[in-house]
């Protein structure tokens, strides 16, 4: 089986959720918590080809308060991965990650996206 990552915040009930249902499922992940371990710039990249999205605000927490006081409604793909880079915190939780693809896992229940095996 391909390897399951979860970028995980513990203080989301989703992100807790997916990571509960995927325990239930039996599926061993590493679990990135991506607020203490900030992703790098190719690591944001290489996310965004997993879910088969080019705009990064789809993966963007748009009403956070600090995407308002960044400014980011008007800014272009490079600024939105510097933010996202910059400040994790933008980035949407959970992300679940099984080999070449990744689910924003909201709600929780598309994690069965990446088992369609069962």
């Amino acid at each position: 089986m391909d390897e399951v990552t979860v970028w995980h915040n513990p203080r989301c009930s989703k992100s807790r959720s997916a990571c509960g249902l995927l325990d239930e499922r039996g599926v061993d992940v590493e679990v990135r918590r991506y607020l203490d371990q900030p992703p790098t710039r190719p690591e944001v990249e290489e996310l965004l080809g997993r879910l088969e999205v080019e705009d990064p605000r789809q993966v963007m927490r748009t009403k956070e308060r600090l995407y308002r006081e960044l400014g980011l409604d008007g800014a272009d793909r490079d600024a939105l991965l510097e933010a996202i880079v910059a400040h994790p915190i933008l980035l949407e939780r959970p992300i679940v990650v099984r080999g070449s693809r990744a689910v924003v896992a909201r709600p929780p229940e598309r994690i069965v996206e990446l088992f369609p095996d069962g």
